[in-house]
């Protein structure tokens, strides 16, 4: 499994993240994006939110910390790129605004075809290896084909196949989910995820770092008057990334080659993966926290 998981790494990561994004395609019709200009306040400060404010955190952790190598990089990926698939789902499941939720995510989804690539440059670029070149072409190809590309299948599957979507949706998720504990058996059969190796400070960073997340998307909605549904609608897109995505993006830049040392991206790997681990926790408790006396926002 270790050596098989080695040599397709690229196509274990593709896999998940494309029925990831059937999956939430097949929930959305365009209808779900009018909410946009109905609250673009929300939407607008939601957006920025991910976009500027989640990387000049990573900055901050990065450079204040002393971060470097795989961790920073790492660090650098999950601010990257933008809020997860199932954020939508925690959003709806803590009672918070669900219209408002699937717009910033879809914005955010649209917008690092441009932004990742960007981003990754800006805070990374001197922690990579002398003569590394930045594969922003693959990246972009990447989120093209395995983002949008799904995306824009799914919401076309809603739209013909209103009566068979909901259950298309549905076991697209759990390919994904399927997809996702490959990687981290296979990763860990190989020899990737050495947690000795990785240290528990840098554990407890990547620990502070999606705290950071957390309370940075409580505060600023919370100065600027936003109700309690619009509030846990973008704390929770600030904390739930698509670590799918993160998962590929690093297939892209790291690629494995069997019987080499790849020391750099199994940091890198091991970061974005404790981050998805830790984010569904947090998402856990976010949950609990909202639904008390608060109604759920649907379309």
């Amino acid at each position: 499994m270790g050596e098989i998981y080695i040599a397709y790494e690229y196509w274990f990561a593709a896999f998940q993240l494309v029925f990831a994004m059937l999956g939430m395609g097949a929930t959305l019709t365009v209808v779900d994006f009018s909410d946009v200009m109905k609250a673009p306040k929300s939407v607008t400060i939601g957006t920025l939110m991910q976009l500027v404010l989640v990387p000049f955190l990573a900055y901050l952790f990065i450079s204040m910390a002393g971060i470097v190598g795989g961790v920073a990089v790492g660090m650098a990926l999950i601010a990257a790129i933008p809020g997860g698939t199932t954020s939508n789902i925690f959003t709806y499941m803590a009672k918070g605004n669900s219209p408002l939720s699937i717009s910033v995510t879809a914005i955010t989804t649209l917008a690092c075809l441009l932004t990742t690539p960007f981003i990754l440059k800006v805070l990374i670029i001197e922690y990579l290896p002398a003569g590394f070149a930045m594969p922003t072409a693959q990246i972009v190809n990447d989120i093209a084909l395995t983002l949008l590309l799904p995306l824009a299948i799914g919401m076309v599957i809603l739209a013909m196949l209103p009566k068979y979507a909901a259950a298309i949706s549905k076991w697209c998720i759990r390919a994904s989910l399927f997809g996702i504990a490959l990687i981290v058996i296979g990763s860990s059969i190989a020899g990737r995820l050495d947690i000795d190796a990785f240290g528990g400070g840098n554990i407890l960073l990547v620990i502070a770092f999606v705290l950071a997340l957390t309370v940075a998307g409580w505060v600023l909605p919370t100065v600027f008057g936003f109700t309690k549904p619009d509030i846990t609608a973008v704390q929770m897109e600030m904390v739930v990334r698509n670590v799918n995505l993160g998962v590929l993006i690093k297939a892209s830049m790291f690629p494995v080659v069997l019987g080499a040392s790849n020391t750099l991206g199994d940091m890198v790997l091991f970061t974005v993966l404790l981050y998805g681990a830790i984010q569904m926790l947090i998402a856990a408790l976010l949950i609990t926290w909202h639904r008390r006396g608060s109604r759920p926002v649907v379309t």
